[in-house]
């Protein structure tokens, strides 16, 4: 039987082009691929060289801003620090931190995007932990404080 092999790609709608299209460049650091300003269509990416587009913007969100549309879209970052960055970017930004949590197999920081969508930067650590787990956790502590919070709350898994 055929099967998907991966995740290619995210489109949202959106209300405010502009301003969602600076946030997703300026504060994630997504480089634009392709874009139609006329139609309001802005393609993006983490690793340009690798693939063309993870996320679409497009204009013409029919919803009340605040109102979910997603469940949740996921970012992976490379260290703890880069979610102590993104954490100080998006008070910065006075956007709504929602979460600061791990999953026993990751640290994650929970926030929303300028229309409301529920969004997730994350460190993978690399440990197998059964889902659901969320804990929350303390970012002010340095690499090590925060792995050895994650350790803790796993009952000792080795991280």
């Amino acid at each position: 039987m055929a099967k998907v092999t991966s995740l290619g790609h995210v489109g949202l709608f959106v209300s405010d082009y502009d301003m969602m299209r600076d946030f997703y460049t300026r504060v994630l650091g997504f480089t634009i691929t392709d874009e139609d300003r006329d139609r309001g269509m802005c393609f993006l990416s983490a690793h340009p060289e690798d693939e063309h587009h993870e996320l679409l913007l497009a204009r013409g969100r029919k919803v009340l801003d605040g109102s979910p549309q997603i469940q949740q879209m996921s970012f992976h970052t490379d260290s703890i620090q880069a979610l102590r960055e993104f954490k100080a970017a998006f008070i910065q930004e006075d956007l709504t931190i929602t979460a600061e949590v791990t999953h026993g197999n990751a640290a994650s920081v929970y926030f929303n995007d300028p229309e409301g969508n529920r969004l997730e930067v994350y460190y993978t650590i690399p440990v197998e932990w059964p889902q659901p787990f969320r804990e929350p956790i303390d970012f002010s502590q340095d690499d090590e404080g925060v792995l050895k919070q994650i350790n803790d709350l796993t009952f000792g898994a080795k991280i």
